[in-house]
């Protein structure tokens, strides 16, 4: 049982190169971080300042270069696949692009039911994996009658995003990594998703990371905020510290390029 003062998931010194010789290309550089259980840390920054391969390492998507990753107090061993498969029941994600999301062969019921099984549930009784899943839609409000035997490309990308937390109910992780998730979908689904986010992180406890370059998201939904730039951590704090109060020049400058309705636009850095 992992000690509660632990940190749930920690970071030290992780690094990733990309290439070889000339062609290498630094694209984390020896970061820090550490999560707590129920907490909401957004990393923002520009594309290519790493904040994606660093949320593949969390993943174990792709391996690091170097320094080390521990969870619940235990270094991570995510070795062979069966320990991998056991390290993803605790840490889910949800990407930018709902289209790539999905297996186009798989309909929307094996999806769901893929999510039972990963969670010990492959020999419950058909009505009650019905039941959940039922459950599991009716929390993003869609009707599972409504999308058995369906497949996901049937769906708009709102809906699509919803199933994909459907998904993340069913499963229950520790942790979630989103991905850019608000950039493809209108300001009204957008806000819909964020909130049956956050209420989902009430609802079940989890840590959520959210991976984006929207200054006012980081500000409105983090109790931490960290603002990375060519492969490091600039600059961390709480939203106000950070966003109302930056102090590294490239903070500075991600907030001033907000466009504001009240503003003639600069779009001089354009």
């Amino acid at each position: 049982m992992p000690n509660k003062q632990e940190p749930l998931l920690k970071a030290v010194g992780l690094t990733k190169e990309f290439g070889f010789g000339r062609q290498k290309t630094l694209a984390v550089a020896g970061v820090d971080i550490e999560l707590k259980e129920g907490e909401v840390i957004t990393i923002v920054g520009e594309s290519g300042s790493g904040k994606t391969t660093f949320a593949k390492m969390i993943l174990g998507l792709i391996a690091p270069t170097g320094g080390e990753i521990y969870f619940q107090g235990q270094l991570r061993d995510i070795s062979t696949y069966k320990k991998k498969l056991e390290y993803w029941k605790n840490i889910q994600a949800i990407f930018q692009d709902p289209y790539s999301a999905y297996n186009i062969f798989h309909k929307i019921d094996s999806v769901l039911m893929d999510c039972i099984r990963m969670r010990g549930g492959g020999n419950l009784p058909h009505k009650e994996k019905v039941k959940m899943m039922t459950e599991a839609c009716s929390f993003v409000n869609l009707k599972f009658e409504e999308l058995t035997n369906k497949y996901p490309f049937e769906l708009s990308g709102g809906q699509m995003q919803r199933l994909m937390i459907a998904r993340i109910f069913l499963l229950d992780p520790k942790i979630l990594i989103a991905d850019e998730i608000t950039s493809m979908i209108d300001a009204c689904s957008r806000a819909t998703i964020l909130d049956m986010l956050m209420e989902l992180r009430d609802k079940i406890g989890m840590t959520v990371i959210f991976i984006t370059h929207d200054v006012g998201l980081a500000y409105y939904v983090s109790d931490k905020v960290y603002i990375m730039e060519k492969g490091l951590f600039v600059e961390s704090g709480t939203p106000d510290e950070v966003i109302l109060h930056p102090k590294e020049p490239y903070t500075k400058r991600l907030i001033s390029d907000v466009p504001k309705i009240y503003e003639e636009w600069d779009l001089s850095t354009v």
